[in-house]
């Protein structure tokens, strides 16, 4: 399943509409699992223009890894 938002805004504004789409898939196609996802973002510079991002060592960086939420000591040991 492919969501598109279209247009500039800001990171709080995808992560609300990101939250809101991941809602309304949820109500309304009774979407309940996935087996991981993919997002990609387009930064800028507020102008439109593409910048690219550096990690405090001042390399670039294009591509984050993420291994899922935090999981709390309750959760590991199923308290």
């Amino acid at each position: 399943m492919q969501i598109i938002f279209k247009g500039e805004i800001t990171i709080a504004e995808l992560r609300q509409l990101l939250f809101q789409t991941l809602n309304e898939i949820e109500s309304d196609l009774a979407v309940r699992y996935s087996l991981g996802a993919t997002l990609y973002v387009n930064p800028t510079n507020g102008f439109g223009d593409a910048i690219v991002p550096h990690n405090k060592y001042g390399l670039s960086v294009n591509k984050l890894y993420s291994s899922g939420p935090y999981r709390s000591a309750a959760d590991e040991f199923k308290l």
